[in-house]
């Protein structure tokens, strides 16, 4: 377990806990712009006054070159600030450096991390898209097609440039009686994307190691909210090309197959020990969103209702919707996606998420925000019937 890297006037008995989340930054060609006043979503995430930031990963694009001006369908020109490292998709430890110095030449973004303590996961494009260990790439933009070597070089400009102390990317970050927050890997121990239709139990997105933590962690927890920060999404399905799966649902809204498998055993576990209060936020699909998972609904009834809200993309291209599985029983409440793929944030679908627990009634309100921060949809969790 970690300390928390939370404001110490969060830390006395009648104060509650503020933080923030969202994910996917300067993706798609869409980079910082003067004229649309830089990474402005970051403004508006300051003025909320969050006691912590949580980027649930592509906290950069590693593999996303920019270009000095991109032409919108309307005709209006985006202006990126580029630099040597932005120009190719990034390969040596200098150019996977070179990608996180980018966000900083953002005067929003480098005025929010100055004040805002981080909590950052990675996910695929801080190396390249939908990587996995031990994947060799067809890209002819890449000298080096091992994998594996791209996100060592990636690892560690990661850790050089993001406030984590050595160790694995996953952890527990404890916040009091009010909050724990689970923050997953689930790229580093990533089995081969493929049709995601196995049976073997031992495969999976997280690893037989931060599986056991993760229900372990789940069932010592003392605070009132468990939220597990998943870099993927749990019951959106996210292709890969044509027959492979990137995430952990595939579709099939039958008993969990493939990489469900893991997370029933998670939830069940959860659920057979008790505990209450689990809430999953994630990003990466670039759109904003609240599912709720009921066993009323779901082909494996062996776990406890849940949420999982989705926000993003931080001045990235906009997509979605995707597709729900039914395997968890999921049912979006609330989508907010753009009518048109790759959307620019001229589009205005950019979006984070808040959430704000009560310190006296304990119940945690969810906001999720657009660029300017107004919001969108909210909800209120009572801590008595999570």
């Amino acid at each position: 377990m970690h300390r928390s890297p939370v404001r110490s006037a969060s830390r006395s008995a009648t104060a509650g806990i503020r933080f923030v989340w969202t994910g996917d930054i300067n993706g798609q060609g869409w980079g910082i712009n003067p004229d649309f006043g830089g990474m402005r979503i970051f403004r508006a995430m300051q003025a909320v006054k969050p006691d912590f930031y949580l980027c649930s990963g592509d906290t950069v694009y590693s593999d996303g070159p920019l270009a000095e001006t991109v032409t919108l369908p309307d005709g209006r020109v985006w202006r990126n600030v580029v630099t040597p490292a932005k120009s190719k998709v990034a390969e040596t430890l200098e150019e996977y450096r070179g990608q996180f110095a980018y966000n900083l030449l953002d005067a929003n973004y480098k005025a929010f991390l100055a004040e805002v303590p981080q909590l950052n996961q990675w996910d695929d494009h801080e190396v390249l898209n939908n990587w996995y260990p031990g994947e060799i790439l067809d890209d002819a933009r890449y000298t080096e097609r091992r994998v594996d070597v791209l996100a060592a070089r990636a690892r560690q400009a990661f850790f050089e440039w993001a406030p984590l102390a050595p160790g694995p990317v996953y952890r527990r970050y404890a916040y009091g009686p009010l909050l724990d927050v689970f923050k997953l890997d689930m790229r580093t121990y990533k089995d081969p994307n493929d049709a995601n239709t196995y049976a073997d139990p031992r495969r999976g997105l997280l690893g037989a190691e931060q599986r056991a933590w993760l229900i372990r962690s789940l069932r010592e927890s003392r605070a009132t909210w468990k939220v597990i920060a998943a870099d993927l999404p749990l019951g959106l399905v996210v292709p890969d090309g044509a027959a492979a799966q990137e995430g952990v649902a595939q579709g099939d809204g039958g008993a969990p197959l493939g990489r469900e498998l893991e997370f029933a055993e998670v939830l069940r576990s959860a659920h057979r020990a008790g505990v209450r209060g689990i809430v999953f936020l994630t990003a990466d699909v670039h759109y904003t969103a609240a599912h709720h998972y009921d066993p009323a609904r779901a082909a494996v009834q062996d776990f406890t209702p849940f949420w999982e809200f989705v926000s993003g993309p931080a001045n990235a291209g906009a997509f979605g919707p995707n597709a729900l599985d039914g395997t968890f029983g999921p049912q979006a409440a609330f989508v907010h996606a753009p009518p048109v793929a790759n959307t620019s944030p001229m589009g205005g679908f950019q979006h984070f998420g808040e959430v704000e627990i009560d310190p006296w009634s304990r119940d945690l309100t969810v906001r999720l925000r657009d660029l300017d921060g107004a919001v969108l949809w909210t909800t209120t969790l009572d801590a008595g019937h999570h």
